[in-house]
Parts: structure tokens; sequence; C-alpha cells
């Protein structure tokens, strides 16, 4: 996944001369390469699960950087606030959208949410563009704010970092292909533009469409703010799977395919998740949990489709079923 990314970026960097539909071409190599390195290297890093050695989980975790987002804020948003409260609202951050989205029943509706279904793909396809920009600065104030980077110094530390960082990726996936290569700025931002498309749309139906679905539930805390269900039961009630039969699919998305295994068992490298998924399902039947699956891709993102309509509905939604 690395030398998809780097190689094409590389050979841009290079000033070798390109016809355009090879700088298009070698842009959207690279965002596959992007996609692979977020979902198959650094989510295993950054959740301590890629290696028994800390410092290489450490070291794999910064290729998040790397590729123009930040590691620091992934792991509060992902490994603390979405694992820990997956389908809470205003708990699991991945829920928290711009008012024109709605990905919760509890979520305030809008006129326009009835329309999410359609243009939400445009969203999804630059949604790597916002991590790259303003996401992360957004949201490392904000966790600033919630009591984390509450150690001396360590929110100037980390921005600083994600300053430098963000500026190392932009010399090497878009200034330099500008300064060396022929053609037209424009061209070659619209070819970087392309490959963040490529990436954004990736990676955002697979993990939408392992939460966002009518069989998943968006539970909610009492008044005393405790939630009544044990958290593995949790864990399969909100969280589905897709297209378990793919190998080709298993490897382009680092296992992300069986998000249930991913789920329960966060700290286990992806490259198990085949042989424990029987283990897995047969465990939840036996403890008359839920365990989800979609056959393909396709039928799960018609499903995740589906239910982004009924979530633009003005009507209430039952948030304990969708089904």
């Amino acid at each position: 996944m690395l030398t998809l990314f780097f190689v094409p970026l590389l050979t841009l960097a290079s000033g070798i001369v390109t016809p355009v539909w090879l700088l298009f071409a070698l842009y959207i190599l690279s965002g596959l390469g992007m996609a692979g390195i977020g979902m198959g290297v650094m989510h295993d890093a950054i959740h301590g699960s890629y290696s028994k050695n800390k410092k290489i989980n450490t070291l794999l975790g910064y290729t998040f950087n790397l590729i123009g987002a930040n590691a620091t804020v992934w792991k509060i948003q992902h490994n603390v606030l979405h694992h820990t409260y997956t389908n809470i609202e205003a708990a699991d951050d991945d829920l928290n959208a711009p008012f024109f989205l709605r990905f919760s029943p509890h979520a305030k509706h809008y006129w326009l949410h009835q329309y999410q279904h359609i243009y939400i793909w445009f969203f999804y396809g630059i949604s790597t563009l916002s991590w790259i920009t303003t996401k992360d600065f957004v949201r490392l104030k904000r966790y600033r704010d919630m009591g984390f980077l509450d150690k001396k110094g360590e929110y100037n530390k980390t921005l600083l970092s994600m300053i430098a960082w963000k500026l190392f990726y932009y010399s090497y996936a878009i200034v330099l292909p500008m300064i060396m290569l022929p053609h037209s700025w424009w061209l070659i931002l619209l070819a970087f533009l392309s490959m963040h498309f490529v990436t954004g749309m990736l990676v955002s139906i697979v993990f939408q469409i392992a939460h966002i679905m009518p069989v998943n539930e968006f539970p909610l805390p009492d008044e005393q703010g405790i939630m009544h269900s044990n958290w593995y039961g949790h864990q399969f009630a909100t969280t589905s799977n897709f297209s378990p039969k793919s190998t080709l699919l298993f490897w382009l998305i680092g296992g992300l395919n069986y998000q249930v295994e991913h789920h329960v068992l966060p700290d286990v490298c992806h490259v198990h998740y085949k042989d424990l998924t029987k283990i897995v399902s047969e465990t939840a039947r036996e403890y008359g949990m839920p365990y989800h699956v979609k056959k393909s891709v396709i039928h799960a993102i018609y499903d995740h489709t589906k239910m982004l309509k009924m979530l633009g509905k003005k009507q209430p939604v039952n948030a304990v079923s969708m089904a």
C-alpha cells in the first residue's frame, strides 16, 4: 500500500513528462494506496494491533500523517469516541456531521435531509480533503475543550506537529508536481482532487456501511447517562459486516468488511478476522445477540442508501431497530 501510494507521486514529482490521462491515472492509483494505508496499515497500527512491538505500531501510525491527516486526532476520534460509544448520539464522533447530513435518528432534522441520499456521495468523495485542510484543526481544538490533550504543552506541541506534517504532505503531493511538470497548475490540482475523491469515497463507504444501516441500533443512555446493555452486546447491535467471501476486498480495505470482529476485538490484527468470524458469530448466537452481515458490498450500499433515505424523513424512526 505504501508503494501504491508513493511510487505514482514520486513519478510525478520527478518531472517525467506524462500525458494528461497518465497524470490522472497516477494520482488515482495513489488514491487507492492512500485508502489502503488508512484502512490496512495505520488503522491497525493506531489500535496497537499491527505488531506486538509498540514502537512499530507508533512508527506505522505516522503513515496517517504522511497522507495528510493526523494520528493523534484519529486516535481520540476513532479509538476512544467511536469504539467506546458506537452509534450513541453526541458521544460517537463519527455521527457528528454538518447540519446538512443526518446519520442518527436522534439528530435534529432539517427539510433538506430528505435529499441526503442523493447528494451525500459528493460529500463522501471530498471527506479526506476536509481531513487534510480544516477538520483535524477543528477536532483538535474541540478535543482539548473536552479534556483530552491535558498535559502541559501537549496541545501546542500537537498543533505545531500537525502543521509541519501537513506542509510536508502538500509539498510532495501537489507542490512538487506543479513545479516539475509542464502541465497547467489547475490541471494538476484537478488530478490531485480526483485522487482524494477516490480515497474519500472508498473510506467513507467502508466505515458508513458498517454502522449506518437499517439493522443497526442507535441506543441512548438513560437520564443518569447509563447504558443498560453490556459493551459486547452493544457492539453486535450497532455494527455490520459485508462481503465476507471477497479476498480481494479483504486485502484492499484492511479486513474492514469484518467490522463486527474488529469492534469486539479491536486489539487483534485484521489478518486474523477471517479465522475468528465463526467463533464470533457462534458466540453471538449462543448469547442471543445479533450478528449482522450483508453478502456483498452492493447489498450493503443499497441498504445504507435506504437508511439515509429513512433518516431524511421528518417522522420519527425507531431508533432501537431499523429493520
